[in-house]
């Protein structure tokens, strides 16, 4: 069972890529199409993406983490693993007809090159399904560092303290002035752009979250190879806890609520490739 789904921000990121494969995916792929899964970490996503590939490959720089995808995904045949960085990918142009990457390119120090890469190695047409966490976040997520942001005026660094939206080895945040310049320079056609968890889950996962992976997940600041002295706690099987469904109902609350604010935990976007 993975409990990682009764988190509403991963639980948020789950669905919005889900709902966006179906409707940008092939329900039945032919025979050539490729998917890349950039940033695979500890493998959640990929049973669902390999769903609409013909062959799906799922690469990380973090081998720790690809053994554990590989263990939990064993029997899913048109996937396979292998390391690669993101900044510099092994593979050649225009190899991917799908691209999914999920809270990866704020740990790559060089997010401008992530995009240029991601769009080098996607075919003509292609489409590319990422998440990201927000520059933009709400203050009931991080009132120190929203306050902070605010106030500062000196050119010190975007964050007071490495909590909250800072946790998870966040040094940098994605903004999304940036991230459309990028995207813009690299060549990308946005299709969609859409806010992921506002205030109601901000105030829910205030700073606690953060904590809580510091001390259960080894890797907590996600680097390149685990470290610290994390209880290093996984997900036994891709299941989803019953109890998922008191998360979809606050997912549900907090677009009711909230969905007329600009500002949100996370950001969910779509790619295309011109052809």
């Amino acid at each position: 069972m993975n409990f990682k789904f009764l988190f509403p921000t991963f639980r948020n990121r789950y669905l919005f890529v889900r709902e966006r494969l179906k409707k940008y995916a092939p329900a039945t792929p032919p025979p050539d199409y490729t998917g890349l899964n950039l940033g695979t970490g500890e493998g959640d996503y990929d049973r669902m993406i390999a769903g609409h590939c013909a062959t799906l490959t799922g690469c990380d720089v973090n081998e720790a983490d690809l053994v554990h995808a590989r263990a939990l995904n064993r029997d899913v045949s048109n996937l396979h693993y292998e390391t690669n960085d993101a900044l510099a990918l092994s593979y050649a142009d225009a190899s991917f007809d799908l691209i999914v990457s999920c809270e990866v390119i704020e740990h790559v120090g060089k997010p401008e090159q992530m995009i240029r890469e991601m769009w080098r190695v996607l075919k003509p047409g292609g489409v590319a399904i990422m998440t990201f966490p927000s520059r933009e976040f709400p203050i009931t997520y991080d009132p120190v560092n929203r306050i902070w942001q605010l106030t500062r005026s000196d050119g010190s660094r975007e964050y007071a303290i490495s909590q909250g939206a800072y946790a998870f080895g966040h040094e940098y945040l994605i903004g999304s002035a940036d991230f459309r310049k990028w995207t813009a320079g690299a060549g990308f056609e946005i299709v969609e752009f859409k806010g992921l968890s506002r205030h109601l889950v901000g105030l829910l996962e205030m700073y606690w979250t953060g904590i809580a992976q510091s001390i259960f997940k080894k890797n907590a600041r996600n680097v390149t190879a685990d470290t610290g002295s994390g209880l290093t706690v996984r997900p036994a099987s891709s299941r989803e806890p019953a109890l998922v469904f008191v998360t979809d109902f606050i997912l549900w609350l907090d677009r009711v609520l909230f969905n007329w604010t600009g500002r949100s935990v996370g950001k969910g976007v779509v790619l295309r490739k011109p052809q």
